[in-house]
């Protein structure tokens, strides 16, 4: 019986996070790949777009015209996911099949930038703190609202992730329910505070610390790694290194660090394929239902699509969708490959 070598045995790594289970298979990394290929844009967009409903001065699609802004701008989404009006509701029997219930919450969209060609590595530092502060003050603003328990950031970036403006912005949906996944984390966070006294995310960050194989960026207040138990090829994690639990916590400090390791991450991205490199982001934080949760610490995720270059996806489909999620190269390899990258953006080098 051979001995198992992480690096090449198929294997299974548990996410604490969500109490989930993730499938590696690094001995078909090297498979040849003839599925489909993504086409990659090779425009080079304009710095103004008059057909853009997110440039400054434009008309959006309700007839609202868009202000000259010069730094991130925010607004309520014309096509919103959630409704502000309160519903009249009854309630299902807990035993039904058919069990629903209203959902009420607000919808915005942020620019990051007035410049439609844009997006976060090519933004300066001070750019990128500008975006962070917008995002301090919608957190607030929005978890002050009575009924609001929980506001989500994210972004999604490329066609690929479905994203129909190249304009560079990003979303916030705040709404009355914990989301599925927030609630999974929410819950796994809590059951290991009561039983260690610290909280998951800290004493994860400690030891990966010290082992330094998933690291792909540190600076002295945050960290970028390559989860132990990462699903997509390079997706990572940012994680505060001070206890934080929510983003308007940062000290000034922090939202400079913060805002350099976002740039520093994203240029690494782009520089892997040299393409503007697509993904969903999103930042996780403590709830706004005015209770203490000393249990969360403030981290973004980055879920990429690409597998080995611009063109090729991975797909979720098949085992992943019927068994569990599953990954072929493995975490170590795909933050080797990202921290041994430059941190000059290639559109600069050439």
């Amino acid at each position: 019986m051979k001995n198992f070598d992480i690096n090449e045995d198929p294997h299974r790594r548990y996410n604490p996070l969500i109490n989930e289970w993730v499938l590696v298979s690094p001995h078909r990394a090297k498979r040849p790949w003839q599925g489909q290929n993504e086409t990659v844009s090779s425009n080079s967009l304009p710095e103004y777009d008059t057909s853009c409903y997110l440039c400054p001065g434009n008309v959006r699609a309700n007839g609202m015209e868009n202000p000259a802004y010069e730094n991130s701008f925010v607004f309520e989404n014309d096509f919103a996911a959630l409704k502000q009006e309160e519903i009249a509701f009854e309630g299902n029997k807990e035993e039904s099949f058919f069990r629903a219930q209203p959902e009420r919450g607000i919808s915005r969209v942020v620019c990051f930038s007035p410049k439609h060609n844009l997006t976060l590595p090519e933004m300066s530092v001070n750019a990128i703190e500008d975006i962070i502060s917008t995002w301090q003050k919608e957190y607030t603003n929005l978890g002050s609202v009575d009924y609001i328990n929980h506001v989500q950031i994210f972004e999604n970036k490329g066609s690929v992730m479905g994203c129909s403006n190249p304009h560079p912005h990003g979303q916030i949906w705040a709404q009355s329910s914990l989301p599925t996944e927030v609630e999974k984390t929410q819950n796994n966070l809590k059951t290991y505070f009561n039983k260690h006294g610290s909280t998951l995310l800290l004493d994860y960050l400690q030891e990966e610390l010290k082992l330094k194989e998933r690291i792909v960026v540190e600076n002295d207040h945050f960290v970028a790694l390559v989860p132990f138990w990462a699903i997509w090829p390079f997706e990572t994690m940012i994680i505060g290194k001070r206890h934080v639990t929510k983003i308007t916590d940062f000290t000034p400090a922090e939202s400079t660090a913060f805002a350099t390791i976002l740039k520093q991450l994203t240029i690494k991205y782009d520089n892997l394929f040299e393409t503007s490199f697509p993904y969903s982001s999103g930042i996780h934080q403590a709830p706004t239902d005015g209770e203490a949760h000393p249990e969360w610490q403030f981290h973004m995720h980055f879920y990429p699509p690409l597998l080995r270059s611009a063109t090729v996806k991975k797909f979720m489909v098949g085992y992943e969708m019927m068994g569990e999620s599953q990954r072929d190269i493995t975490p170590e390899k795909s933050a080797e490959m990202l921290r041994n990258l430059s941190d000059v953006h290639y559109k600069q080098k050439a």
